[in-house]
C-alpha cells in the first residue's frame, strides 16, 4: 500500500473529532466508550483519549467483555460474563483493496501503519518535537475519520457490532486496554446499554436560506446536536423537482463555509440560477453511520442585484412635523425600476418601516409630515423583478422645545422590609423617552435624582434603610422626551416607614394605698420613645389568672388611681407604653400593694427592752397570743429621733438583739403585729437610755 498519503484536511490540526475531542492537557489516559442501540444489535465506539495511549492500544489491543446485568427488568444476582475477544486494527494487508475505494480507509490506515505523516524539521530538537506533533496528527485524523465512517472505525479497532442481544436484557460493556502496566497505565472504560434504549434520530433544527443573485447561503444549528451528528448531507430541489444530494462527501465543520460559535450555526454556500425557486433540507450523520430524517425545508428565489443605488442628498425641515427629502439616482437606471419607497426608523439600526410607497421612478423628492423627535430615513429603489437597493440612512431631527406632561397619579406602597414601590400613569407623547425619579428626606428640601438614565417603566422600586431614624421619605417624578426636554416635577408623595421597633418600657416610681383605703395610687416614669401615644395599666389579684385593664390614658398621663379595691386583698400592677403604630412595650416590672383592713387588733403584750452591757447589746422581748399573725414589725429611733422600720420578725419569735448601740444615747422602740389578712395591731412603744 502507499506509505505516504497526502491528506488535504490539514485544518484538522484543530483537534475537532466530535466524539473524542482532546483537552490541552489530560492527566490520566483512559478509554472513552459510547453505544447506540439499533434494531436487533448494539453498536459500540471507543478510543483511548491520548495519542500515546491510542498508539499503544493499536499495538496491544483492547479486551471487550460484556456483562448481562438485568433481565426482564430485574437485576441479576450475579452478572453473566461473555468475553467478546481482543479487538485491534485489522492487519495491514487487509486494507490494500479498500484504500483505493474509500478515502476514509486510506487516511486511517496511513495514521495507523504509515511510515510518515508529513511532519518535517531540521534540527535534532525539531525532530523530537515533530515526532510528537506527528503522533498528535495521526491520532486526530484517525478519530475524525472514525467519526465519519463507522465501518472503517470497526476495521481500525475502534468499533464493534454486537448482534447476540435480547430485548429483555441490558448489558454493561467493558473495554480493557491490553497495554502492559509497565509500559503505560491506561484506565479501562465502559458503557451500560440495552436494546430498549433505542431512540430515533432527531431532525436537524433551524435551517434557513438566503438567496441573492446567483448564490444561496444556508445555515442551521449544529450546536444542539453536536454530540450526536459528526457531519451532514445537504439536499436540494429546484422548480418543484425531487430532492437530490448536492454534497459528494459528508459536510463537516472542517470544510464548512463558516461557523458562528456564539450562535451555534454552521454555513454552506451554493451556486444557483436567478429567478428559480430552490428548496433545501439537511440530514445529520451520527458517529455510527446513521442518517437522520431530513430537516424542515427552507426555500427562496435568487434575484439579480439592481445595478444602481439611490443616495439621499438633502433634507429641509418645513415645520416641527414636516420634512422635504431629495435624492439622486442615475437616469440610466430609471427604466430598471418600478418605484421608490421611503423608509423610516427611530434608530439608525432600525427596524425600518415603509412610510411612503409607490414613489414614481422619475421622482427625486418627497414630503413627509409625521416626524417624531428622532427620524432615520432611507430610500429604496425597487426593481421590476422586486430586487431592491437601499441608500444609506439620513438623520432628521425637527426643533422641539416642548416638554412632556407632568406625570400624575403617583402612588406608593412600602412593605415591612423597606421596599418602596412607586407607580404612576403613563405618558402618551410620541416622542416620550422616559422618567426620572427624585427623592428627599424632607418635603420642602431639594430633591435628588435616584438614577441618571431615564427609565421607560412607570413602576419603580426603592429600598429604605429600616434602621435609619428618618421615618419619612418623599418622591417626585419627571418625564423626558427624546430631545431631553424635561417636564416639571410631579406633586410629591410621602412614604412613611412601617414602625417595627416597640417603645421602651415605662417604670413605676411610686405606689401606695391612700389613707382612706379607698384607692391605690400609682405613678410611673415615661417611656423614652418619642412616638408613644398612650399608656395602659393592668392588675391582677392572687386569685386572678388573667391581667385586667384598669387604666388607659394619653402619653402625658403618668399617674392613675385604682378605686376598685377591697380591704385585705393584695393587688399586682404593671404598665405598658403603646406607640402610634400600635406596637406595645414589654410590661414594666410588676409591683404589689397590700390593702390592709381598717380594724385595729390588740397591741403586743409584755414588750420589754433591757440593756446588756456585758454583751454590748439591747435585748428586746415580747409576748402575743392572737391568732393568724403573719409577722412582727419593730421600729427604732436613735440619735436623730427619726422612727424607722428596723426589723421584721416572723411569728413565734420572742426575743431579738440590737447590737448597734452608742453609749449615753436614748433609743425608742415600737412594735406591732401584722396579720395575714393585712390588718395590724396597736403599736406598743418604749424608750430606754443605753
Amino acid at each position: 500500500m502507499k506509505t505516504n498519503i497526502y491528506i488535504l484536511f490539514i485544518v484538522m490540526l484543530l483537534g475537532c473529532s466530535k466524539l473524542f475531542a482532546q483537552e490541552a492537557t489530560i492527566e490520566l489516559p483512559e478509554v472513552k466508550v459510547m453505544a447506540r442501540a439499533q434494531q436487533g444489535r448494539i453498536l459500540l465506539r471507543w478510543t483511548a483519549n491520548t495519542p500515546l495511549a491510542w498508539q499503544l492500544s493499536n499495538r496491544y489491543g483492547y479486551e471487550l467483555v460484556r456483562y448481562t446485568v438485568t433481565r426482564d427488568r430485574k437485576t441479576l444476582k450475579k452478572p453473566e460474563i461473555k468475553k467478546l475477544g481482543i479487538i485491534m486494527p485489522d492487519p495491514l494487508e487487509s486494507w490494500e483493496n479498500l484504500i483505493d475505494q474509500n478515502d476514509n480507509a486510506a487516511i486511517i490506515a496511513q495514521a495507523i501503519y504509515g511510515d510518515s505523516f508529513q511532519v518535517t524539521g531540521g534540527t535534532e530538537l525539531e525532530a523530537v518535537v515533530n515526532m510528537s506533533a506527528e503522533l498528535e496528527q495521526r491520532f486526530t485524523f484517525a478519530l475524525f475519520v472514525a467519526d465519519q465512517d463507522f465501518d472503517v472505525a470497526v476495521k481500525a479497532g475502534l468499533g464493534y457490532i454486537d448482534t447476540d442481544v435480547k430485548n429483555t436484557e441490558k448489558y454493561a460493556y467493558k473495554l480493557i486496554p491490553q497495554v502492559p502496566e509497565d509500559v503505560k497505565v491506561i484506565k479501562e472504560g465502559g458503557v451500560f446499554v440495552g436494546l430498549s434504549d433505542y431512540e430515533a434520530l432527531p431532525k436537524p433544527l433551524d435551517l434557513s436560506v438566503f438567496l441573492e443573485d446567483g448564490g444561496a447561503k444556508l445555515s442551521w444549528n449544529y450546536k444542539i446536536f453536536k454530540d450526536l451528528y459528526t457531519s451532514y448531507h445537504i439536499e436540494r430541489a429546484a422548480n418543484g423537482s425531487g430532492f437530490e444530494r448536492i454534497t459528494d462527501k459528508p459536510y463537516t465543520m472542517l470544510n464548512a463555509s463558516g461557523i458562528d460559535e456564539k450562535s451555534g450555526r454552521i454555513f454552506y454556500l451554493d451556486s444557483v440560477q436567478n429567478n428559480v425557486e430552490y428548496r433545501y433540507r439537511v440530514r445529520g450523520i451520527s458517529a455510527f453511520g446513521e442518517v437522520s430524517p431530513p430537516s424542515k425545508e427552507a426555500s427562496g428565489i435568487a434575484k439579480k442585484i439592481l445595478a444602481y443605488v439611490p443616495h439621499l442628498r438633502t433634507k429641509k425641515i418645513l415645520n416641527e412635523s414636516t420634512v422635504k427629502l431629495t435624492w439622486e439616482f442615475p437616469e440610466e437606471g430609471k427604466n430598471q425600476i418600478q418605484k421608490f419607497e421611503l423608509n423610516r426608523a427611530s434608530t439608525d439600526a432600525g427596524p425600518y418601516k415603509v412610510v411612503v410607497d409607490n414613489i414614481a421612478p422619475n421622482q427625486r423628492e418627497v414630503v413627509f409630515d409625521q416626524l417624531e423627535s428622532t427620524n432615520y430615513f432611507t430610500i429604496t429603489a425597487v426593481g421590476k423583478q422586486n430586487n431592491r437597493r437601499t441608500s444609506f440612512s439620513m438623520l432628521v431631527q425637527p426643533i422641539d422645545s416642548i416638554p412632556p406632561k407632568v406625570p400624575n397619579g403617583l402612588k406608593a406602597t412600602i412593605d415591612t422590609t423597606g421596599v418602596v414601590t412607586l407607580s404612576w400613569n403613563k405618558n402618551t407623547e410620541k416622542d416620550f423617552l422616559g422618567y426620572r425619579v427624585y427623592m428627599a428626606n424632607q418635603k420642602n428640601t431639594e430633591y435628588s435624582p435616584l438614577f441618571a438614565d431615564p427609565q421607560q417603566n412607570n413602576v419603580f422600586q426603592d429600598t429604605l434603610n429600616m434602621k435609619n431614624s428618618n421615618r419619612q421619605r418623599y418622591y417626585k417624578i419627571s418625564a423626558l422626551d427624546k430631545r431631553f426636554n424635561m417636564s416639571e416635577l410631579s406633586i410629591p408623595i410621602e412614604v412613611v416607614k412601617p414602625d417595627l421597633i416597640p417603645p421602651t418600657t415605662p417604670v413605676f416610681k411610686h405606689y401606695n394605698v391612700q389613707e382612706d383605703h379607698k384607692a391605690i395610687s400609682l405613678s410611673w416614669a415615661a417611656s423614652s420613645s418619642i412616638d408613644v401615644a398612650r399608656y395602659v395599666v393592668y392588675r391582677k389579684t392572687n386569685t386572678d389568672k388573667e391581667w385586667q385593664l384598669v387604666f388607659e390614658g394619653n402619653k402625658d398621663q403618668l399617674t392613675c388611681a385604682d378605686k376598685k379595691i377591697e380591704e385585705g386583698n393584695r393587688y399586682t400592677y404593671t404598665v405598658l407604653a403603646i406607640d402610634e403604630s400600635g406596637l406595645e412595650s414589654t410590661p414594666a416590672p410588676s409591683v404589689s400593694v397590700q390593702v390592709r383592713r381598717m380594724g385595729v387588733r390588740p397591741k403586743v403584750k409584755g414588750f420589754y427592752v433591757a440593756p446588756n452591757y456585758e454583751q454590748q447589746r439591747m435585748e428586746i422581748s415580747w409576748r402575743y397570743k392572737e391568732d393568724n399573725v403573719a409577722e412582727f414589725e419593730i421600729y427604732r429611733a436613735g440619735q436623730d429621733g427619726l422612727l424607722r422600720l428596723w426589723r421584721k420578725a416572723p411569728t413565734g419569735t420572742k426575743v431579738i438583739y440590737d447590737t448597734n448601740m452608742t453609749v449615753n444615747t436614748k433609743y425608742v422602740y415600737k412594735i406591732r403585729a401584722v396579720f395575714k389578712d393585712g390588718n395590724v395591731s396597736e403599736t406598743h412603744t418604749t424608750d430606754i437610755k443605753y
